[in-house]
């Protein structure tokens, strides 16, 4: 049965923005693939096989839920790793089926100790040091109870990883506080090593850092949006393209949403159009409903902002945006009808529309208009 509105996704742009990112990162750092929250909205189900064809054996999702999706969405046995909540009644399944986790305090490394020992495996942990974003992360206190927990029960325990995360390295807003950080990382990274607590690892760079602050890229880094075809933020990509001759962006966007016209009808000069009086026909107009609503993802901030692109023309979005429908002025398409294609985001004839079009009109964050876009959207494949 069709759906009220789908997203494609394209295997030639995750393919060419998954080179990009090798190239640029080089051959001795290890990629590892950020798909928490449905894969930023492109689906975990959909996306994670993509991504693995592409030779990507790494993945990090936020918690034992997506763990298990990605799991269960591989074809082959390949690293995964819960960088935030898992609940008491599944860090057994975790530590069971060897999923790496993050250890951010010491209540965790407490619990791990006899369910490593009733399964006979060790916990691939990765400890996730605090070094001033005041977010999860041992801080120093914790990191010395903890440590203590992981010397007294070595056999329960393996050490993959040492990690953090960077409060804003998509800003140079935040230069002063992300040096301090990285400063602070490596201080604790020698106190963890008198302590005779040597990770295989070390990882701490996101897809800003690792653009913005080479040294951060360290053995592994953690991309997320730019696999999807998005720069972190303005300045991440001027940062990348200053010293270039060559100034085009070189990543695809992955996702195109799409849905239809549902009904097409006249309206006179003077009528409301939707709920109240939020939009008025200052002259008879012809309009278009679409199926597709802030239900889907598509905010109410878009309310009488909007556009969507019908017939290769962009067109307005007018009147309150609706749990599961938006109206367009099509005044101008003297031929459009039932069925036609509507295009959301992405490309349509010579028209485009961004995802950064939306944030500037929705005042949402990339990061945040993705993750909206609902789990039971239909998504297919594209070349």
């Amino acid at each position: 049965m069709q759906s009220t509105t789908t997203i494609e996704l394209s295997r030639s742009a995750i393919e060419t923005n998954l080179d990009f990112i090798r190239e640029l990162m080089g051959e001795s750092v290890t990629i590892m693939s950020v798909v928490k929250s449905n894969a930023y909205g492109h689906g975990i189900e959909e996306l994670v096989p993509m991504i693995e064809d592409c030779g990507i054996d790494h993945f990090a999702v936020f918690s034992a839920d997506e763990a298990l999706r990605v799991k269960e969405s591989l074809k082959n046995h390949h690293v995964i790793m819960i960088t935030g909540y898992i609940p008491d009644d599944a860090l057994e399944w975790v530590i069971e089926n060897e999923i790496e986790f993050y250890i951010s305090d010491s209540v965790r490394a407490e619990k791990v100790v006899p369910l490593a020992g009733k399964l006979n495996k060790k916990a691939i942990i990765h400890i996730d040091l605090e070094t001033g974003m005041n977010r999860t992360g041992l801080n120093f206190n914790d990191l010395e109870k903890t440590v203590e927990i992981i010397n007294e029960n070595r056999h329960q325990f393996r050490i993959k990883g040492v990690c953090t995360h960077f409060a804003g390295a998509e800003s140079i807003s935040n230069y002063v506080r992300i040096k301090q950080q990285i400063g602070h990382f490596h201080q604790l990274v020698d106190y963890l090593k008198k302590l005779k607590i040597e990770p295989e690892i070390k990882h701490t760079a996101c897809s800003a850092a690792a653009v913005t602050y080479p040294e951060t890229r360290m053995d592994m880094v953690r991309i997320g949006i730019m696999q999807y075809g998005f720069w972190p933020s303005k300045e991440t990509f001027i940062h990348y393209i200053h010293d270039k001759t060559n100034k085009r962006d070189p990543l695809k966007r992955v996702l195109r949403w799409k849905s239809e016209v549902m009904d097409v009808k006249k309206v006179r000069q003077g009528e409301f159009i939707g709920y109240g009086n939020f939009f008025q026909a200052y002259r008879d107009m012809k309009i278009a409903i679409i199926p597709v609503g802030y239900h889907d993802g598509y905010s109410r901030s878009l309310s009488n902002q909007g556009k969507v692109l019908i017939n290769n023309e962009r067109i307005s979005i007018i009147g309150m945006v609706n749990m599961n429908m938006i109206i367009a002025n099509v005044s101008k398409l003297p031929g459009v009808k039932i069925g036609d294609e509507v295009v959301m985001i992405g490309n349509q004839g010579k028209y485009q529309l961004t995802v950064a079009s939306f944030s500037e009109l929705s005042k949402l964050v990339n990061y945040e208009l993705l993750t909206r876009l609902q789990q039971d959207i239909n998504r297919i494949k594209t070349k």
